[in-house]
């Protein structure tokens, strides 16, 4: 099955070279590779138009559209690609040696239509460890049967990507899980393959982490998803609030509050150590679980004004 990869890059100058490394080491290679720029400002084109010199038998094509979202690089990605499966990925990480292989087996059944692949983190240290175990659908909370293809790791054929009206123009943030969503309500045929694995290289501060939360949750609100997640954080700081309020006037509401707030300083301890298992996880999965939150809401108000601002 001949197979066109694509990516979207944009200030990728220090993850490019891992994601092009990874594609020159895969046990079947892309018949070409297809990568939109979105206007860098960094070395990102350059060094890509380097890799292409050293690697012509990959059959690299670069092109830039300054300002291009994701969607619009993405798009623009597949409707220059000369085969019928389009496998799709991002900088930010690598792929696994098998992961072209493994990504586009599937396709053998002529009525597959889309593949999700996997994703794990690979951080340097606790705290990237740490990050992965928030950022990424760990294996414990897999479900192969409803698991969403995400732009990190997945394969369609052109004629579906067509079919679906491909990634949605309109959103710059979760435009993935977007198409994604839209593809399993209208019945398309998903198959997931946990081998087809991409390395995701985590956040490496939590300044940057919050604006990535951030970011998801305003694309979330933007694109009306995920309003029970959203609702569980807002409703469990109303409720701390609220009790705070009432501690004046019913001082014996303190060990219920003490009790309530250790529970919820160790739930992310207790849902995500078995993935890090080093001790200064004890101190960055709380930190993470309080930041999640508070980014969650941010970001889910920004993208409700950002909403009602276009209405108007």
């Amino acid at each position: 099955m001949k197979t066109s990869f694509i990516a979207t890059v944009l200030n990728e100058e220090k993850t490019i070279d891992a994601l092009l490394n990874s594609l020159a080491k895969q046990t079947k290679k892309p018949e070409e590779i297809i990568i939109v720029d979105g206007g860098s400002t960094d070395q990102t084109v350059a060094k890509i138009k380097a890799f292409q010199k050293k690697h012509p038998e990959l059959k690299i094509k670069v092109f830039v559209k300054k300002g291009a979202n994701r969607s619009q690089g993405r798009n623009l990605a597949i409707k220059k690609a000369q085969n019928e499966v389009i496998a799709i990925s991002d900088a930010g990480g690598e792929l696994d040696r098998q992961w072209l292989e493994k990504i586009s087996q599937p396709f053998s059944d002529s009525s597959v239509e889309v593949v999700a692949g996997y994703f794990k983190g690979k951080g340097k240290n606790v705290f990237e460890e740490c990050v992965a175990t928030f950022t990424l659908t760990v294996p414990h909370r897999v479900d192969p049967k409803n698991f969403l293809p995400t732009s990190r790791s997945m394969a369609i054929r052109q004629k579906t990507w067509q079919k679906f009206g491909g990634f949605p123009e309109e959103f710059s943030d979760n435009e993935d899980f977007v198409f994604s969503t839209r593809l399993k309500k209208e019945g398309a045929k998903i198959v997931f393959v946990p081998e087809a694995v991409f390395y995701w290289y985590p956040r490496e501060n939590l300044q940057s982490f919050t604006k990535m939360i951030f970011r998801f949750a305003r694309g979330d609100a933007l694109a009306g998803l995920r309003y029970a997640k959203v609702a569980t954080v807002f409703g469990r700081y109303l409720l701390a609030f609220a009790l705070i309020c009432l501690l004046p006037f019913y001082p014996f509401l303190t060990p219920l509050i003490i009790m309530l707030a250790v529970a919820y300083l160790l739930w992310p301890i207790f849902k995500n150590y078995r993935y890090v298992k080093k001790w200064p996880a004890f101190f960055f999965l709380p930190l993470l679980q309080i930041t999640t939150d508070l980014a969650i809401m941010a970001g889910s108000l920004a993208g409700k004004k950002q909403k009602l601002v276009k209405k108007v």
